[in-house]
């Protein structure tokens, strides 16, 4: 090929950028800003950042295409389909997530469970939204999950029920993990007076047995198999990681699951995510509306917690009384959502310390929403 039938080449690939790919590149700029700027999930959102320009660049290869009508795999292709279409990286993921959890504030204070029940409420009230707009069934369910604010059980959901909105989905759940600190702050203080948030909690200190740890990841998974068993491999998979943890005999193991590998697949899981940014699959009316029922889910279960917890002041006596803050602490972003509560907590009052409470809701909240998305696996699958 000589210089001229290269320059001509370059220039095509100029005249081939489309507005809806730039446009795809400002998303992506925006995402690295957030990263890098904000440090808002800067292992996960700069990966996705990067990839959202990469895929969106004209003739990169990067991604499927056809070429003298044969289709060609990009590498990024490839590893979606080695590690998210056949669940690996969000089932791996958990494995991170439970090696970080402490269960111990939750086991010291089991009452904290119900607040993780009671944040899961915008889940299934978004799920009849969604189909009344007119979403099929099976993508009002994927779209519902992000609610949640746990990134892995989306794509596990979305997936299961191979939805074509899974890029607008992935991008959503994580985006909104990333703006816990921006979201819940705002909600909270919408639904609660500043007496309330000035409300002090007994941080009593109950140490918990070493054997109880152990038994607790092993208990939570029989009881979710069988009662929810779509959920196994999700709550399955985040209690070994736990129970990896807390066995005392794989600290090197933990330590590794905590870190390498949990940030080493988030940032596969932000670039491969980046197949779904397409800028032809992406920008849709019905990508604004995955976002904006998202963004409703994860208010309502925002709010479903806080006011559960003021319904049940209602009824304790004055000195049993709970911060209802603790119960936004319910949905599972962790620990995000927990120290979003505790500070919260310290601007009412600077001596009062709720991040014990509010790390009990918050893993409660992991468990709940792995449960959540197994319970809409076994009505709709």
């Amino acid at each position: 090929m000589n210089f001229f039938q290269q320059l001509g080449d370059l220039f095509s690939n100029v005249t081939d950028i489309t507005w809806q790919q730039l446009v795809m590149w400002v998303i992506g700029g925006l995402l690295i800003y957030l990263a890098v700027k904000k440090d808002m999930e800067p292992t996960l959102l700069l990966p996705m950042g990067f990839g959202a320009i990469l895929v969106n660049l004209p003739n990169s290869g990067a991604v499927n295409q056809w070429v003298d009508g044969i289709l060609e795999e990009g590498p990024i292709d490839v590893l979606f389909n080695a590690g998210i279409a056949n669940e690996l990286f969000p089932l791996l993921l958990f494995i991170g997530i439970g090696a970080m959890i402490d269960f111990g504030p939750l086991l010291s204070n089991p009452k904290l469970m119900i607040f993780g029940a009671a944040a899961q409420f915008g889940i299934f009230f978004t799920l009849f939204l969604a189909g009344l707009i007119g979403f099929d069934i099976k993508d009002a369910a994927s779209i519902a999950i992000i609610g949640a604010a746990d990134g892995p059980t989306s794509i596990f959901v979305a997936n299961y029920f191979n939805s074509k909105y899974m890029g607008a989905i992935m991008v959503a759940a994580y985006s909104y993990m990333a703006l816990v600190p921006i979201v819940q702050p705002p909600v909270i203080k919408f639904l609660t007076t500043k007496n309330e948030r000035m409300i002090r909690m007994s941080n009593k200190d109950i140490n918990v047995s070493q054997r109880t740890k152990i038994l607790f990841p092993i208990v939570i998974t029989v009881i979710t198999g069988v009662v929810s068993p779509k959920s196994a491999p999700l709550i399955g998979f985040l209690m070994f990681g736990n129970l990896i943890r807390e066995c005392g005999v794989l600290n090197s193991l933990s330590e590794t699951a905590q870190k390498v590998l949990a940030n080493l697949v988030t940032l596969f899981l932000g670039l491969t995510i980046a197949t779904k940014m397409q800028a032809e699959y992406f920008l849709s009316l019905e990508t604004l509306l995955i976002i904006g029922l998202g963004l409703f889910a994860f208010i309502f279960d925002t709010a479903g917690g806080v006011l559960f917890a003021k319904l049940l002041n209602l009824f304790l006596p004055k000195d049993k009384k709970i911060n209802p803050m603790i119960g936004a602490a319910g949905i599972s972003a962790f620990p995000m959502s927990a120290r979003v509560v505790h500070k919260m907590g310290l601007e009412a009052d600077n001596s009062n310390f709720l991040l014990m409470h509010a790390i009990g809701v918050n893993v409660s909240g992991q468990i709940a929403s792995v449960i959540a998305g197994g319970l809409i696996l076994s009505l709709i699958g």
